[in-house]
């Protein structure tokens, strides 16, 4: 979905909203944050209390409907910003807390602690109402889901140095002052940060309300399976979630006795995990999908509650495990239920329609606000229940945090019902994620993305075509159809070295196939054959006589690959007509590919030409080679024979020598009248192919030679290749091509040794 927002102003209200989330998410942290439960345990208030205090951050979802009421009168974003300063001036009741509780007060310490947390949560939830509106409107665009972690991390980047501070803060037994003192901060930071709100643009009108009641939009948006089976696990999740990260505080001060302080010490690496999370999940929500990254939060939360259920007894007083056991807790409780409710909202969003933004973002907030409210408050009222049967706290949480287990295995038990919204699998996800070479194309991308530079975008392009990843091909497209030559050339090259295309690539390739010659056309042409894309035959066909030379050598290569063996005849033609030697050296090169022996006829009518152009004889040769299967061995043969000419004697008698040799030592110890009987070859065949080759290199006598092919094993050798070579022998026109020659004979000298293998027992091993 696009903006309706101009680049320049999307940036501009982005950046503005940036800084807004980091002062609001400080005010939070100093307000509403693990500091309350905190606050409420210096208060000595009981679990029911301290879930109460909590579910209030849910219940705060209810006063969605007031704010949608409002914004029939008002602009959506002036009530916005009013309700988030209010929210922050209604906490400044609790500021008088330290005075009550120091003139014995105590109950009315805790109403006064009560109502100024009610009153920011009201507030709290009516401004809310703007919340999903001007993230949807912000986050337009193709990095959607990076967008909206993007926020997330700012909130628990902030979130845990605030921790950090108040760990530095708090001490060991802090004041109700220093508290009051934090808060009043916190007020400060709320108040700036909806003053911020006014300056971000009023979201389009078409986020507003659909028709009919919210009980109406409830039972249509329940009646799709879709919707359906998410809001019911969301429900699960945001209770598990709730419970967990709100009473591992409760957990870490009533059953390992911790102080103030190192519980805000244990949120830092609570705001590290969190931060974490929000930091995989930006690099790869917009790659793998936000289902797959959902799932692996909940089974990272399933996973975090299993130290709780299982740590001794006995290692409760134990200091040196108990810090680094809490730490890590924190740390993997957040890192988990955190990411799942942050990657939940984006999820969300890409299930529901434009249209129903504003109503159905208040159903998705009353079932957070169900799910962690009633959670939360139900986890307090079992904690007191427990406590007052006399069972120890130790037991008390090891029973709830195995009951939250339960609830998240029922989850990840139904999860198969969420439809992926073009997310990859799960287990597509996860190789993914411990993939390094797909890891690096995500960040070689996003660097491709924002780059401007055309030097450093070809570097970028050269490195994604080092490190193939089908994560890379929407971004190697796109850069495809850039105005840059060099920067199309380079992103089709880094699509090519993708191990497979996908049907989007087809269709980009088979269009710059046919709009794009004299340019990039020849590209796509040699990545439709390396990718054996059999549909693109009859299109490079037309092709093959096309007048740029470098697409209709291409096609021709392409067709061979695509074993179009129809059109290897009209290939042979182009070759022989053609004066263009790039062309023509292509379609030799097709024909190696082919590997058809009735195209050696028209390789050596290639050779017959005087003054042939610079590496056609060379491409000839090895064409040559691939037809008679010995290009891997010839090939380095051919490259010492270019670097001393005169060395072509001699390298063609050591291959007739070694083969000869290959031969007696694997006969030896048969015996030679069993095998000569039976009609093998024989070992006065095998002894005159030295002489036969000798004569040919030295003298450009072949008859010997010619005879001894001749004489080879019919089963063995197909007839066209034993009378083209025989006859190419004999023939005077080619006795000074000494690369040709040496050929032969390292193919005669081959063929003794197959023999070898073929005919002897346990012969040794081929060379």
């Amino acid at each position: 979905m696009g903006s309706s927002l101009s680049p320049y102003r999307l940036g501009k209200a982005r950046d503005r909203y940036n800084v807004f989330n980091f002062f609001n998410a400080l005010s939070y942290a100093l307000l509403a944050g693990n500091i309350i439960t905190l606050y409420a345990l210096r208060l000595n208030a009981s679990s029911t209390m301290i879930g109460l205090l909590n579910a209030l951050v849910y219940v705060s979802y209810f006063f969605l409907p007031l704010g949608k009421v409002l914004c029939k009168v008002f602009p959506i974003i002036r009530i916005y910003s009013i309700a988030w300063v209010l929210r922050s001036l209604s906490m400044g009741v609790v500021l008088f807390v330290p005075f009550l509780e120091s003139a014995g007060r105590h109950n009315d310490a805790l109403k006064l602690t009560l109502l100024g947390v009610s009153l920011f949560h009201l507030f709290r939830g009516a401004g809310l109402i703007a919340n999903n509106p001007v993230l949807d409107e912000l986050a337009a665009g193709p990095d959607r889901g990076s967008y909206m972690t993007m926020i997330q991390i700012i909130n628990n980047a902030v979130a845990m140095f605030a921790s950090f501070a108040l760990a530095m803060l708090l001490g060991r037994n802090p004041s109700l002052i220093l508290y009051a003192v934090i808060m009043a901060a916190g007020i400060v930071g709320g108040i700036f940060s909806g003053a911020l709100l006014r300056g971000i643009p009023e979201p389009a009108k078409d986020s507003g309300g659909s028709k009919g009641g919210l009980w109406a939009i409830t039972k249509d948006a329940f009646s799709k399976p879709a919707f359906r089976n998410f809001m019911f696990l969301f429900l699960l999740v945001a209770m598990v979630s709730a419970i967990t990260r709100i009473f591992i505080v409760v957990y870490a001060r009533e059953v390992f006795s911790q102080s103030d302080g190192m519980v805000s010490l244990y949120t830092v690496f609570g705001g590290l995990g969190a931060l974490m999370m929000g930091v995989i999940i930006k690099f790869l929500v917009d790659r793998v999908g936000a289902k797959p990254l959902y799932l692996t939060c909940i089974i990272v939360g399933f996973v975090s509650l299993l130290p709780a259920i299982f740590f001794p007894r006995g290692a409760v007083d134990n200091v040196a495990s108990v810090i680094p056991y809490l730490s890590f807790l924190f740390f993997i409780v957040n890192f988990g239920f955190l990411g799942a409710e942050g990657i939940a909202q984006t999820y969300f969003l890409s299930l529901i329609p434009a249209g129903g933004m504003l109503d159905l973002g208040i159903l998705y907030f009353f079932i957070f606000g169900i799910g962690g409210g009633g959670g939360s408050f139900l986890a307090g009222i079992f904690l007191d229940v427990f406590n007052s049967m006399g069972i120890s706290v130790f037991i008390t949480f090891k029973v709830l945090f195995t009951i939250l287990a339960l609830i998240l295995a029922v989850v990840l038990i139904f999860q198969k019902k969420l439809v992926s919204l073009g997310s990859l699998p799960l287990k597509g996800a996860l190789e993914i994620m411990f993939s390094f070479k797909d890891l690096r194309a995500i960040t070689l991308l996003d660097k491709l993305k924002k780059t401007e530079a055309s030097e450093e975008e070809e570097l970028l392009l050269e490195a994604l075509y080092e490190t193939p990843s089908k994560l890379a091909l929407k971004g190697l497209l796109d850069k495809a159809k850039s105005p840059r030559l060099a920067t199309r050339s380079d992103a089709l090259r880094a699509v090519g070295a993708l191990e497979n295309l996908g049907e989007d690539a087809e269709k980009a390739l088979m269009s710059d196939l046919v709009n794009n010659p004299f340019t990039t056309a020849y590209l796509s042409a040699r990545i439709l054959g390396n990718h054996g894309f059999f549909p693109a035959v009859p299109i490079l066909r037309e092709l093959a006589a096309s007048k740029d030379y470098m697409l209709a050598g291409e096609a021709t290569i392409a067709l061979a690959k695509l074993r179009d063996e129809a059109f290897r005849p009209e290939i042979e033609k182009l070759i022989a007509k053609t004066k263009n030697p790039r062309l023509k050296i292509m379609g030799v090169e097709s024909l190696g590919i082919y590997g058809s022996p009735n195209s050696l006829s028209a390789l050596m009518d290639i050779l017959r030409v005087k003054d042939p152009p610079p590496y056609l004889r060379d491409t000839v040769i090895l064409a040559m080679a691939s037809i008679l299967d010995i290009q891997n061995k010839f090939y380095p043969l051919l490259i010492r024979f270019r670097e001393d000419p005169s060395l072509a004697p001699t390298l063609a008698r050591d291959e007739a020598e070694e083969a000869y040799e290959l031969f007696m030592s694997g006969r030896r110890g048969w015996r030679a009248s069993r095998t000569e009987s039976e009609g093998y070859f024989t070992t006065k065949q095998a002894k005159a192919l030295q002489p036969a080759i000798g004569a040919y290199m030295n003298e450009s006598k072949g008859a010997a030679l010619s005879r001894w092919i001749l004489e080879l094993p019919q089963d063995l050798i197909q007839e066209v290749i034993r009378v083209v070579l025989s006859e190419l022998i004999l023939d005077d026109e080619f006795a000074s091509y000494n690369r040709l020659k040496l050929l032969i004979s390292h193919w005669a000298a081959h063929q003794l040794r197959i023999l070898t293998k073929d005919v002897l027992p346990n012969p040794p091993a081929l060379r």
